[in-house]
Parts: C-alpha cells; structure tokens; sequence
C-alpha cells in the first residue's frame, strides 16, 4: 500500500504537539546548579596533611599525569640519647587534567586517604597549559569533597576508629586515676590540718 501524501509531515508534527504539552527540564545552567551524585568524578581534592611522598599514585597513573617533588629533612631526635630520623617533604603535587582520564586508580591506591574525588566541575580554561592544577588548587578542592555516606547499621567498626577509641578510654581511665590520686592527696594534707586547728580549742577550754 503507498505511503499516504502528507503522512510523514502529519507525524512530525504529532511529535511537536506532544513535546510542547510537557513541561520543560531544562536546567538553567548556570543560574540553576545540578545536582550531582555523592560520587560524582569531578576534580581529585589533596588532602596534603596526610600525603608522605611515597610515590604510589605517580606510578601507578596509566596517563603519567601527576607530578611530584619532594626534599628530606633530618627530624632531631624526640628523646635524649635517641637516634635522628629522616622524613620526605612535599614540595609539590600537581595534576594535568589534560591528560587525566578520571580512573580513580591514584585515590584507590593511595595508602594514607590523601587523594578525594570532588564533585567540582566548574575548572575550564582557555589554554590547555593551564590544566595543570598545582597543590594549592587541590587543597582547595577539598572543601567541596562531601562526607562520606553513612555505614550500613549492621556494618563491622572500622578499624581506625574502633583503635582510636580504645586508645581515648585508656588516655581517660589515665586521667580519673591521676585525679583520684590527686584527690586523696588533697584530703590527707587537709586532715593533719584540721586536727591542728582543734588541738588548741581542747586546750583553751581545759584552762577554762
């Protein structure tokens, strides 16, 4: 059977009836902000306190795209007659978003939590030479990383949080011994004085 005339024109526009009935969801970006996923791969946040140089993320980048430098500095030693100690200091740790392609591997394989991914998207620029983002701009990325979401209720305690409470409690049950002691100390240098103070009442009233 041929196709009617005009049959295909009738259809088009059936399409645009439809689509002008619905209502829009287009976001005005950039008024409007989208609403990202928690684990949204947006930018990689440094948290530098936690970074020791070990060189782990650098090499095992597929893209090589992180840079690190790093100096030692001789740590005197904490006790006398104790030996010195040597540490690495960062220098500086910069990421090429040019040439990264967000695999996650470096934040997976960092043993001390320094690397986050942020949901931060907003960090184009005009020349690709200015795609690599020096430490500062990650420390800064990582007041937009969001709190990790909450542990199942019938979940295992971690273990860095089940060892740091131990370790509170000891460090409070410390603390209330050395009070007590205190405590006790405090009363028996007061009981010689108050018997001080009453031996001359009993006196002065024997004379009377």
């Amino acid at each position: 059977m041929p196709p009617i005339p005009g049959s295909g024109l009738a259809k088009g526009l059936a399409v645009t009836l439809r689509t002008m009935t619905k209502r829009t969801v287009t976001a005005q970006y950039p008024d409007v902000q989208p609403e990202l996923p928690p684990r949204t791969r947006g930018v990689i946040g440094l948290f530098e306190e936690n970074c020791t140089v070990c060189m782990l993320c650098a090499r095992e980048c597929p893209d090589w795209c992180i840079y690190i430098d790093s100096h030692k500095e001789t740590v005197p030693a904490a006790a006398p007659g104790g030996r010195e100690r040597s540490r690495n200091v960062l220098d500086r740790f910069a990421i090429d978003f040019a040439l990264c392609m967000y695999c996650g591997i470096c934040i997976e394989v960092c043993p001390f939590d320094a690397l986050f991914w942020s949901p931060e998207f907003e960090y184009a620029e005009t020349d690709i030479h200015e795609l690599t983002h020096e430490r500062d701009k990650l420390r800064e990325w990582m007041w937009t990383v969001p709190e990790p979401p909450a542990l199942d209720p019938g979940a295992e305690e971690p273990k860095e949080i089940a060892a740091a409470r131990k370790t509170a409690e000891k460090l409070q049950a410390a603390q209330e011994a050395e009070q007590a002691v205190a405590d006790r100390a405090t009363g028996q240098d007061a009981q010689p004085d108050a018997e001080q103070n009453a031996a001359p009442d009993v006196e002065q009233g024997g004379q009377a």
